[in-house]
């Protein structure tokens, strides 16, 4: 349930929506382009600039083997004289010093000026990793701040629907594989289009045959990385689709684990594991190996074209229409041209996981988002805690009905019980009661103000809530009671402590208040943790105090002692008490049978006991059954 569809995904529109959100370091990212151009106009005039060093080193042997004061012309008469008119030719595209050698101070200089290119373009490539490393980093940290606020702007039916650790791996392992990819492909990407840019205008000023020849790799390249890219972009998604999954099943088996132990499931949990593991090393395996194909590929077209240049720009250097060192330069280019083709090739399969990962980031951000707070909000002047439901109904599913018309009031310093069945819906009062869901129809009214028509902080604010799941997170005992109000004083966690009775059992730690608690309040029992969150809620004093069986985990003795606390913190605030267990809500002001979404009885207990109806069979169920059934075995 809530697992999305393993389907192709629309790359064009996801990967544009991705490098949209660099656009607020626009300036930067103009910068970084303007770091790369640099550099690599430097970098492409190098091979250039070392070809006249070949040049120079060969016409020096050469003019040192002719004789001294002869012209070039008289060394082209004599090749021709001699029939040797293709040395002639040769010859004729050769700057030459009959009689002379190397000219090494000149070869010196040129070797300077590319020693000099090279350093000065690799300072510029390292400045411009540096500045787009930032722009990286920052993207990410804009695209976790938007998803954490995202998620507190969801409303509880969303995760109802979502597996937690499918929720967490698009939190976690998503954005994780969007910043790696990010990191490794946008600076390469980059560096590679502008190379592609100033080598092509190299090559054509050098020799525009070669270049057209050259140019034959760019389709055949595109080609093949687009028909392999289709194939493995499918499988990219199901990837991380698989990991959300398998997440989700991992952290539902570790959760249970206990109970995973006590019922001997292990073996199945395990070959679901297992059925699930190796859905997703086939779907990583295949995408892997798919898209590793395309730099190979695209290699071999590139060892094509080097070979075509090779032969065709020595039979140019034959001729004299083309210098040695020319074709030099250009198989030089001809290499550093297939090269960031490959490497655009090779980063198809980075940008096709971080962009999968990206769509999925983004059905998160596209997720529905619960109704906006109201402006202006009206808040009640006086926090009394009457709380009225007026005509109020509400489906989980509209073809369900669950609540109609349901119209209760609950005064100031009563405490209302809500019993009845499972499903009945006691659980779903509470949830709308906190805006967890909305009406459907009707209102709620906190102190005559429509609960809608307040702020979600302030409607909660003013709401104390303890639920039969208790949850703690790693800290101190006294971290997690004063989590209820934070900057209350050290007194008052105190007192809210000795009302709940966690005064009883910390001195007994080693630590007392300084306890620190793991996650899942593991090294106190389960009464005791359902004590600190009971001390939570009366540390924040609400108006409003919901306990969703929260006496089901404390012993009978302690449930008294929580009893008779309630009982004096209950002055002036309304406390909603859902029980099953009917021994708790004796003395409540006002007891409401639930069946099916409705109330169908109100009352005392002793009144609901008297009528004879829903109550007193809930009450013979759990006291007069095992009198019955003793009265039989007997």
């Amino acid at each position: 349930m809530g697992m999305p569809a393993e389907k192709s995904m629309n790359f064009g529109p996801s990967a544009k929506r991705l490098i949209g959100r660099l656009r607020p370091d626009r300036a930067l990212v103009i910068f970084v382009i303007l770091l790369g151009a640099i550099s690599v106009v430097l970098s492409v005039l190098g091979p250039k600039v070392l070809g006249n060093a070949t040049n120079i080193i060969f016409e020096g042997v050469i003019s040192a083997q002719l004789p001294e004061g002869a012209t070039k012309q008289d060394v082209i008469d004599g090749l021709i004289a001699a029939g040797n008119t293709q040395q002639a030719e040769m010859v004729q595209g050769m700057n030459l010093n009959p009689g002379h050698g190397i000219d090494f101070n000149a070869l010196m200089i040129v070797l300077g000026i590319v020693l000099l290119l090279y350093v000065v373009s690799s300072v510029f490539m390292w400045l411009q990793g540096y500045v787009l490393n930032g722009i990286t980093q920052r993207t990410v940290l804009r695209l976790r701040r938007d998803v954490e606020d995202k998620i507190h702007r969801l409303p509880l039916s969303y995760f109802d629907k979502q597996p937690r650790g499918e929720l967490l791996s698009r939190v976690t392992n998503d954005i994780d594989n969007i910043s790696q990819s990010l990191q490794q492909t946008l600076s390469q990407l980059l560096t590679s289009l502008l190379t592609v840019v100033g080598i092509l205008i190299m090559m054509f000023w050098i020799s525009p045959l070669l270049a057209v020849i050259a140019i034959i790799a760019v389709p055949l390249t595109l080609g093949i990385t687009v028909v392999i890219a289709k194939r493995s972009q499918k499988l990219f998604v199901a990837q991380w689709t698989h990991t959300g999954t398998l997440n989700a099943q991992i952290e539902e088996g570790y959760t249970g684990h206990a109970l995973v132990k006590v019922f001997g499931r292990h073996k199945e949990v395990e070959a679901r594991f297992d059925a699930k593991n190796q859905e997703l090393y086939q779907a990583s395996f295949g995408a892997q190996f798919i898209s590793g194909i395309i730099m190979p590929a695209t290699m071999f077209v590139g060892n094509l074209v080097y070979v075509g240049i090779a032969v065709v720009g020595g039979l140019m250097v034959a001729n004299g229409s083309l210098r040695l060192g020319d074709v030099q330069a250009f198989i030089q280019y001809s290499r550093q041209f297939t090269q960031p083709l490959s490497q655009l090739g090779s980063m198809a399969n980075l940008l096709q996981s971080g962009v999968a990962s990206a769509e999925r980031v983004f059905e998160l951000l596209d997720a529905e988002e619960q109704s906006a707070d109201p402006v202006p909000a009206s808040s009640p002047q006086h926090g009394t805690g009457r709380l009225a439901f007026e005509n109020v109904s509400f489906r989980y599913d509209p073809e369900k009905p669950l609540i109609d018309d349901l119209s209760l009031v609950a005064e100031p310093g009563q405490t209302v019980a809500i019993v009845g069945p499972t499903g009945a819906g006691k659980t779903t009062l509470v949830n709308l009661i906190m805006r967890f869901y909305e009406p459907g129809g009707g209102r709620i009214t906190l102190d005559g103000i429509d609960t809608q028509q307040m702020t979600r902080d302030d409607l909660r604010g003013r709401t104390g809530m303890v639920l039969q799941d208790t949850w703690l997170f790693g800290g101190t005992i006294r971290d997690n009671i004063a989590y209820g109000r934070p900057e209350a004083s050290e007194e008052e966690i105190l007192d809210a402590a000795r009302a709940a009775y966690v005064d009883r059992f910390v001195h007994t730690l080693p630590d007392g208040y300084d306890t620190v608690l793991d996650d899942e309040g593991g090294n106190v029992s389960a009464g005791e943790k359902q004590l600190i969150t009971i001390a939570r809620a009366f540390l924040a004093k609400p108006s409003v105090l919901i306990l969703d069986e929260a006496t089901s985990s404390v012993d009978t003795r302690t449930e008294l002692l929580v009893q008779r606390a309630m009982s004096a913190l209950r002055k002036d605030r309304t406390s909603f008490v859902i029980a099953h267990r009917l021994s708790t809500i004796r003395d409540a002001d006002l007891i409401l049978v639930m069946e099916s979404g409705a109330i169908v009885e109100q009352g005392t207990h002793d009144e609901l006991l008297a009528a004879r109806g829903a109550y007193a069979r809930l009450y013979e169920a759990q006291f007069a059954a095992p009198v019955d059934s003793d009265d039989a075995a007997a």
